[in-house]
């Protein structure tokens, strides 16, 4: 008996073994760890540092080659003295900018590494999101375009990086025209064309100078969908293909939708050159693909770097300027790749900008002039506006036909459920009847299904073909108030209106003119309407504003969103409903499926127009530094709209506008004419940013060397002492001293006058007054800043450096003054 008792203690024992390492092994899923180690990458190892004037010194390739290996070599000895054989798969090594390696362990195993020597950094990826025509004659660009020799040259010698979801080759926008071949030399880059599925060698034309892909993290986390994540450079999705297009499409292309012609399409810098990184699949993107692409792109040699992708959440563990993404981004500046990221999509809530770190211009979304207004003509002569890129209904308003509410159509003995979907959405055919809708005008209402997600445009457009619509009409729903409508191809004449008092119009209308029975059933639909031709352009009102989506600042250091003492988002450009190029797969987006073109808003269509102005200005100014391109774009941009009066931001509801402040734009409006000549510029280099970085508050210096390797031997007596075309001080008591330097970039000696607007409750002077400054020479200027109210918010003004040859320079001031403590 003792024998059977001892046995079953034993299985049970046994049983809370396997119990426990079940428990354990469901906790120990492996994640995806970054890691940054000590020891120089190869483009700063053995005095190859950037040159100051922008262009990159291209190092020896042998030397190089040799070095990369021994770098991959020692991670390969770390994980395999560190962590147990099997437990892990190292996925990147990451060699040209930073010294460091992506692997896929378990939590315990990244502590060990955590703690073995050599490892300065080691962070969990979070992963990487997108930030999801008429722009150029917008910002004026034609007129910059002759400055470079017309649309033919501007761009030309220039390299624009794209680390995006691939980019579809086929596209005219990427297509090379043997008939006007480029006249530049790109001896400074060397790139590589990488082949797969749907992306041929001959993929990479002259436009498209280079094409590489990046799949062993999204590989790692997820099984990857063969029909659409294509294991090669092409997109599937149709993002990276309107961000490259955008910022270096050629010039004049025709953009089609639905056999419409809606006018042609630019790039910014149309002779630009295209460097694919694609990083980012259907099914998963991580933040070690998107490394992994920016230190390729460093070391091939793009001259501008354009990022509409990155991590949507803040890091968790440590300071936003040190995640390993925006380290990432230090180190590609140092380099001289100017760098500019998406400010991000969850506005108008504040402090909600993506893009912190200084070294990294941050780009703002907002609307042009140009809009697509709908309008829907009811039998009673009354029109009524709305959204839709749709054709007109037969005759353009010249027939009216019979107007029907879907739930007046349901099938009274239908044996599908009586959810909101079938009922009034539109969603699925078999809940109406044909003989009722055939022919119609359909209501459809915005219900539970759209308000929850679940419903889609693509549905009712497929219960339409189905059974015979004439048109349908998707109105808003006063259970869930006005909603947002983006004007998007309708393969079926179409219209929404969005807004509920517009809606009530139309369906007061329909109950006045509708038979019904002691029931409620109609008996006779005596309504009409005839839907407009929505595709049309217009050019009125008031532009830019600020898109409500669009992120915004103050910019903030930690999870607790504590304000730093840096002015993002940095600049406001076009990002809302622009053309551009897309690829026919759309494998995110069915509505979207079969076109080469596509209307899209987002602060990933801001940055695009930023990279391509970049592109412009670094080629008339080929020797300027990233932070003299940024100060350019910054200082000469506008703070009013094309009206003359304050640039606008949009609200929380649906038409609120509020004048706008620095934390929505920026240093304003991009003004590319401005920006090729600025008269002043401010410039800063990499020992500026960690001397930045060794000046924030309380901050230790080991943790500055252990994420950047360099020692806080030198740093700024405040962090906003930053040589930055803005002033930025999160929290001001009493009086601060602020210095900036102004270098002249004119041909010509010029005298500048110094003005000052200050912001509420401070009192701000300068020294000097004025002065001149000589071709090349610089001038400092002290700002002094003394509270004279302290106030509970953020308060704005701006420096205004006027020349007498009459460039105007502007450094937007942010200031919140607080009480000194006692």
């Amino acid at each position: 008996m003792g024998g059977g008792v001892e046995r079953m203690i034993s299985l049970q024992f046994m049983a809370l073994l396997l119990s426990v390492n079940f428990v354990a092994s469901v906790a120990e899923e492996r994640e995806i760890y970054l890691v940054l180690m000590e020891g120089h990458p190869v483009a700063f190892h053995r005095g190859y540092p950037p040159r100051e004037d922008g262009r990159r010194v291209k190092p020896n390739s042998e030397v190089d080659k040799f070095h990369a290996e021994q770098l991959e070599d020692s991670h390969d000895q770390l994980l395999q003295s560190t962590l147990e054989t099997g437990s892990y798969n190292r996925l990147h090594s990451f060699k040209h900018i930073v010294n460091g390696f992506a692997v896929h362990t378990t939590p315990s195993q990244a502590r060990k590494l955590k703690a073995a020597p050599g490892v300065m950094l080691i962070e969990r990826d979070r992963g990487a999101k997108l930030m999801t025509t008429y722009t150029p004659q917008f910002l004026g660009l034609p007129e910059v375009w002759t400055e470079e020799g017309g649309d033919k040259n501007a761009g030309e010698g220039i390299v624009i990086g794209f680390v995006d979801t691939g980019i579809n080759p086929l596209h005219p926008s990427f297509a090379y025209d043997p008939v006007k071949p480029f006249s530049s030399n790109i001896s400074h880059f060397s790139g590589a064309c990488e082949t797969g599925p749907r992306f041929p060698a001959s993929s990479c034309n002259g436009k498209i100078v280079s094409a590489r892909f990046f799949s062993a993290g999204a590989e790692a986390v997820a099984t990857l969908n063969t029909s659409v994540d294509f294991l090669s450079p092409f997109d599937a999705v149709g993002h990276g293909s309107h961000v490259a297009s955008t910022a270096a499409g050629n010039a004049l292309v025709p953009v089609v939708a639905d056999g419409f012609f809606y006018g042609q399409a630019s790039g910014m810098a149309p002779r630009a050159r295209i460097a694919v990184y694609k990083a980012v699949y259907p099914t998963v993107g991580t933040l070690t693909d998107v490394i992994s692409a920016i230190d390729q792109a460093t070391r091939d040699g793009v001259d501008i770097l354009s990022l509409s992708v990155g991590p949507d959440e803040v890091p968790q563990d440590t300071l936003t300027f040190l995640s390993l993404f925006d380290i990432v981004m230090l180190f590609a500046r140092r380099a001289g790749v100017f760098v500019v990221q998406a400010a991000g999509n969850h506005g108008p809530d504040p402090s909600t900008v993506l893009s912190y770190s200084p070294w990294a211009v941050g780009a703002a979304a907002s609307g042009t002039d140009r809009s697509f207004p709908g309008s829907l003509l009811l039998g009673n002569g009354e029109r009524v506006g709305g959204v839709g890129l749709s054709g007109p209904t037969f005759g353009n308003w010249l027939f009216l036909y019979k107007l029907v509410l879907a739930k007046d159509a349901v099938k009274i003995n239908g044996t599908f459920p009586r959810t909101p979907q079938y009922i009034e959405e539109c969603q699925y055919p078999e809940a109406l009847e044909f003989n009722a809708v055939q022919g119609s005008v359909v209501i459809c209402t915005f219900s539970a299904g759209f308000f929850n997600q679940t419903s889609t445009l693509t549905a009712i457009i497929d219960t339409a073909r189905t059974l015979g619509f004439m048109g349908f009409i998707l109105v808003a729903n006063p259970t869930y108030g006005d909603f947002i409508a983006e004007p998007i191809p309708l393969a079926v004449p179409a219209i929404m209106i969005p807004s509920v008092a517009d809606a009530q119009i139309i369906l007061q209308y329909y109950e006045q003119q509708t038979n019904r029975d002691e029931r409620g059933f109609v008996t006779k639909f005596c309504a009409r309407a005839a839907i407009g031709d929505g595709r049309v352009a217009s050019f009125k009102g008031k532009a830019p504003i600020v898109s409500r989506f669009s992120a915004r600042g103050p910019d903030f250091v930690d999870t607790k969103k504590n304000p730093a003492d840096v002015l993002k988002p940095d600049i406001l450009a076009p990002g809302h409903q622009v053309w551009a190029a897309w690829s026919p797969i759309s494998a995110l987006d069915p509505m979207l499926k079969g076109y080469n073109f596509a209307l899209l808003s987002g602060t990933s269509m801001a940055a695009p127009h930023i990279a391509g102005i970049a592109a412009l200005i670094k080629q008339y100014n080929p020797f300027w530094t990233p932070s003299m391109i940024a100060s350019a774009i910054s200082t000469t941009a506008t703070n009013y709209d094309s009206q003359g009066e304050l640039i606008m931001a949009e609200g929380y509801n649906i038409g609120s506008l509020s004048p706008s402040t620095p934390f929505d734009l920026g240093a304003g409006f991009v003004s590319p004419t401005h920006a090729m000549d600025p008269g002043l510029v401010l410039f800063s280099g990499y020992d500026d940013y960690i001397s930045f970085l060794c000046s924030l508050p309380n901050i230790d210096p080991g943790t500055i060397k252990a994420s950047t390797g360099e020692f806080c031997n030198h740093s700024h007596s405040h962090p906003a002492d930053l040589n930055l075309p803005s002033v930025t001080i999160s929290a001001l008591a009493g009086t601060q001293l602020v210095q900036r330097t102004v270098k002249n970039v004119g041909l010509r000696p010029e005298t500048y006058l110094c003005s000052v607007l200050p912001p509420n409750g401070t009192m701000v002077s300068l020294y000097p007054s004025w002065f001149n400054i000589s071709p090349q020479g610089t001038q400092d200027l002290d700002i002094h800043i003394n509270v004279t109210r302290a106030r509970n918010a953020f308060s704005f003004g701006e420096i205004v450096l006027t020349g007498s040859l009459n460039h105007i320079v502007r450094i937007p001031l942010s200031v919140l003054p607080i009480s000194i403590s006692l």
